[in-house]
């Protein structure tokens, strides 16, 4: 590696690992923003949400990847060009091709990288956060009494106090209705007052009542209520309730191992041939399928035909009663089956859209990657145009490309899926409208074009005139 390649990739390194970072970061608070309401309650620890945001970021890498080129290069390009560094090495014979070279060999390395990253780690990245936040989800709220309400949060019991003290422990007017048995409000505790505390290690609620009487409805053989009851007074007593029900448990992550974000390129590929091949087999039933419906004898020319021939009596010679008939049974299985091709194009759309669904996965793994390298040839050449350097007008360019990108990612996705677009043409359709513009930068960027200076254009204005005289 000579001179020139270690100042351009020392300036290029730093500026890329710092801007990766804070797009990633901003991408996951923005992901953890969506599922906020979640988490509220839960009483989740911090190592819970730690494993959330380590998997969550794994899997915002592939997007922020090209972000991070695009915003590196215009500032690693734009501080050399502010700083006359690039005029002094082309003074040097050095061409602009040539001082994007040791950059670009990193982004051809890392565009690979980045493909194998979304293949392989990505799909268990996905695996891990969202079988996690399933669990989050079905995580029943820590347990907080409210005064004045019945706390149903406990299994087989609901609690209601008149007043919660401010230390969170100390409780006033304590009515504890005892359902574990499922006979209703047969059983009822009623106490002055109490205290609560969790033990062994918040396994455990333990409330200390005092001042209580308990209530207790008898019930026969059959566990039918009776007109009995037991009543017992107590100046002091300790109830114990689990919270194992408090506890999140982990489901089985082989329940979400089939959805289309956890699999790699050859098992979406797999799914797409399969789906497809279910698709085909169901269009080459419809003519069997169709066949029940009609009353006299259908011929099939072909192996797969739409013009379906009958055999049918000569209509004049029919009495009356044969004609409203005829014309009855016409009806109804006219009526059914257009119900029933109804329903069968709806399963065949269903399955064309799970296919593209499959399918898109796959495609965008690679998009993604290659829009690394676009992202670099448009950021390297208009760093050395503007000739800028900062966060200030690399950001505010970055971010105008990055959302042209989005918006055409997120549409192309859209007409893939509804079958408007080709798989491919529809997920490359943002890398094939961006692709030109890093062409004309890096063209304008080897001839020291003055593209964004007044001067450029007046000049330009001035050569259309002339045209036209």
């Amino acid at each position: 590696m000579k001179k020139i390649d270690k100042l351009v990739f020392k300036a290029f390194i730093g500026p890329f690992i710092l801007t990766l970072a804070v797009v990633i970061f901003i991408l996951l608070t923005q992901q953890m923003i969506r599922y906020f309401e979640d988490f509220i309650g839960k009483g989740l620890g911090f190592e819970v949400y730690a494993e959330l945001c380590y998997y969550f970021s794994l899997t915002l890498t592939p997007m922020a990847l090209p972000l991070a080129i695009l915003i590196a290069s215009l500032m690693t390009y734009g501080n050399l060009g502010e700083h006359f560094e690039l005029t002094a090495i082309k003074s040097a014979g050095i061409s602009m091709v040539r001082t994007l070279l040791p950059i670009f060999v990193f982004v051809l390395l890392l565009t690979y990288v980045g493909y194998l990253f979304n293949n392989i780690v990505v799909p268990y990245a996905n695996l891990k956060a969202y079988s996690l936040l399933y669990d989050i989800r079905q995580q029943k709220p820590s347990l907080d009494l409210k005064e004045g309400g019945f706390y149903n949060g406990i299994p087989g019991y609901s609690i209601k106090v008149a007043k919660k003290y401010p230390d969170g422990k100390t409780l006033k007017g304590v009515i504890i209705y005892d359902h574990s048995e499922a006979r209703g409000n047969t059983d009822v505790i009623l106490a002055d007052s109490g205290i609560m505390q969790t033990v062994l290690h918040d396994q455990y609620l333990e409330l200390k009542l005092f001042n209580g009487n308990q209530y207790s409805e008898v019930a026969n053989a059959n566990n039918a209520p009776t007109n009995e009851f037991i009543k017992s007074k107590f100046d002091k007593t300790n109830i114990m309730f689990s919270l194992e029900s408090f506890n999140m448990q982990r489901t089985d992550e082989e329940l979400f191992k089939t959805n289309k974000i956890m699999l790699s390129v050859d098992k979406l590929k797999f799914a797409v041939d399969s789906i497809r091949k279910d698709r085909d087999t169901m269009i080459t039933s419809l003519y069997p399928n169709l066949k029940p419906f009609f009353n006299f004898n259908l011929r099939d020319d072909r192996k797969f035909d739409t013009t379906i021939t009958a055999k049918v009596p000569d209509y004049s010679k029919l009495t009356q009663e044969q004609k409203i008939r005829i014309l009855g049974n016409a009806i109804n299985n006219a009526r059914n089956v257009a119900n029933w091709t109804e329903s069968f194009k709806s399963r065949i759309q269903t399955l064309s859209r799970d296919a593209n669904d499959f399918d898109i996965e796959r495609v965008r793994k690679y998009s993604q990657s290659i829009a690394i390298i676009i992202m670099f040839l448009i950021g390297a050449p208009l760093g050395a145009i503007i000739k800028k350097g900062g966060l200030g007008v690399p950001i505010l360019v970055s971010v105008i490309f990055f959302i042209v990108y989005f918006v055409l990612m997120t549409l192309g996705q859209k007409y893939a899926k509804e079958g408007v677009l080709s798989v491919l043409n529809g997920i490359w359709m943002a890398n094939y409208a961006l692709l030109p513009f890093g062409l004309f930068f890096l063209k304008q960027a080897r001839t020291d074009s003055r593209l964004f200076e007044l001067d450029y254009f007046s000049v330009m204005w001035d050569r259309l005139k002339l045209k036209f005289k």
